[in-house]
């Protein structure tokens, strides 16, 4: 098959699941990349890439339904990609799981495992996000289907989510399920006010407009942080906006806004003002709280982030001696979660103000046996650092998804502590690490917590301990 005319595809029996959310058939010896498909589909596919040893494409027609379908519960599904295993039984899901993180470890990793503990899946499929993050846009997405109709479509201004490989296309979202009250309510209410009130929605491609981004915390604890970014001021408008919205919306506990006129939507460089309330909102854990600031990283999914960490706390076998490094510490969660049980935990973090925060959160449960510094942790972390702080007898590492540095690597195999617990939400560049190293560490455990439920994503726990 050349690389000309993109053909359709017929009566293409789906097989298996793949990474990403897609699953995958075989067409003349070449893997074929299908989204929104189950396992046992038979469609008809029209090919929208073509390579030598893989195709891609879309369905346009389904010849017969997988036994294994379920009725996807959100109407924007398949457009707005953040749920893609809708069709999908959740029992399902959790086999997928299971074997993505085996295969990723025999595969990537080539190493042996042993004491692979079932998945331990997410009592709540639904509202289980603590955060989500929206963006306006000045012309909605529109589908195939409305394209193809003839008539005309009109193109109002969205605020929801990116079209998946698409920057400046946006599914406008009147209901998500993935947060509970009062998400919806206060996105929907935003929405409509600025369409009365005439406020221009970001066009991202020309880089021009006033709302933004909108970004929605809320926690168990019932406290709710909103945060607002605009193009440009416009302090009488901006005003307006945020006085109605908390007069709609009293319970907010943060209102926050800031004004980034960068070419991206990051905020992380950018000062955020507080308006109203606190510049923060707490969240709890056993008898702990947290502070959350509007920069601060914390698990999305609360339930499924105590189980992690109480894995983690099992895992790692602290007897109230050990001294604890938490690599990747954030806002100190995994650190202060521990603390009780080891003699000291030190963590390192990226991020200052996620440190800064680190350390309010140990004198707010009045944890006494915690030290935390900020920097990149490839520098942070070196032989100098363990001298003067002390030899680990226990390292925690929960790194973001491109895993941890080989020098990283190098220093943790160079302070040889007795246990490692690797907690990752990528078990390819966990697999990847652990392979380098094998030579001086055996897996002892492998525990999968699927923290996301509908999405290909899954956080994996492994116990290395020394050969």
């Amino acid at each position: 098959m050349g690389r000309g005319k993109k053909p359709v595809l017929e009566n293409v029996e789906i097989k298996k699941i793949a990474a990403e959310g897609k699953s995958i058939a075989y067409v003349d010896e070449k893997v074929l990349f299908v989204p929104n498909t189950v396992p046992g589909d038979i469609v008809d596919v029209q090919v929208t890439r073509k390579r030598k040893s893989f195709l891609e494409g879309f369905v346009i027609n389904i010849r017969k339904l997988s036994e294994w379908r379920t009725e996807p519960f959100c109407a924007h599904f398949g457009i707005c990609g953040g749920c893609k295993w809708q069709n999908l039984p959740y029992e399902k899901q959790l086999e997928f799981k299971q074997q993505e993180v085996i295969d990723n470890l025999q595969r990537i990793g080539k190493i042996e495992l042993q004491n692979i503990r079932p998945i331990i899946g997410s009592p709540k499929t639904r509202e289980y996000r603590n955060k989500l993050e929206f963006t306006f846009c000045n012309k909605r997405f529109l589908t195939r289907e409305e394209i193809g109709r003839d008539e005309s479509i009109a193109r109002t201004p969205a605020v929801g989510f990116h079209v998946p490989g698409l920057f400046d296309k946006i599914v406008d979202i009147e209901t998500c399920y993935l947060q509970g009250f009062p998400s919806n309510e206060i996105r929907n209410f935003i929405r409509q006010y600025a369409i009365t009130q005439g406020l221009p929605f970001f066009d991202i491609r020309n880089q021009e407009g006033f709302l933004r981004t909108l970004i929605i915390r809320t926690a168990s604890t019932g406290d709710t942080m909103v945060i607002l970014a605009f193009f440009h001021e416009d302090r009488e408008a901006r005003e307006a906006l945020l006085n109605t919205l908390l007069q709609q919306f009293p319970r907010i506990t943060s209102l926050m806004y800031v004004i980034n006129e960068k070419a991206n939507d990051t905020i992380t460089d950018q000062e955020i003002i507080c308006y109203h309330g606190q510049d923060h909102i707490f969240e709890a854990m056993e008898d702990l709280k947290f502070k959350i600031g509007p920069k601060s990283f914390y698990q999305t999914n609360s339930e499924q982030a105590y189980k992690l960490y109480c894995q983690t706390r099992e895992l790692a076998g602290l007897t109230g001696k050990e001294t604890v490094y938490d690599l990747y510490t954030g806002t100190g969660t995994i650190a202060n979660f521990v603390a009780r049980n080891a003699a000291r935990v030190i963590g390192i973090e990226y991020v200052p103000e996620a440190i800064e925060d680190a350390k309010i959160n140990s004198a707010l449960n009045n944890i006494t046996n915690t030290l935390f510094y900020a920097g990149d942790m490839k520098d942070v972390l070196n032989d100098e650092f363990i001298r003067e702080h002390g030899h680990p007898d226990v390292i925690i590492t929960d790194p973001p998804r491109a895993g941890m540095h080989p020098d990283v690597v190098q220093t943790i195999l160079n302070a040889a502590p007795g246990r490692i617990v690797y907690v990752s939400c990528n078990s390819a560049t966990q697999a990847r690490d652990l392979q380098q190293m094998d030579s001086q560490y055996k897996v002892t455990a492998v525990q999968p917590v699927a923290m996301f439920p509908h999405t290909h994503h899954v956080e994996n726990i492994v116990l290395l301990e020394k050969r």
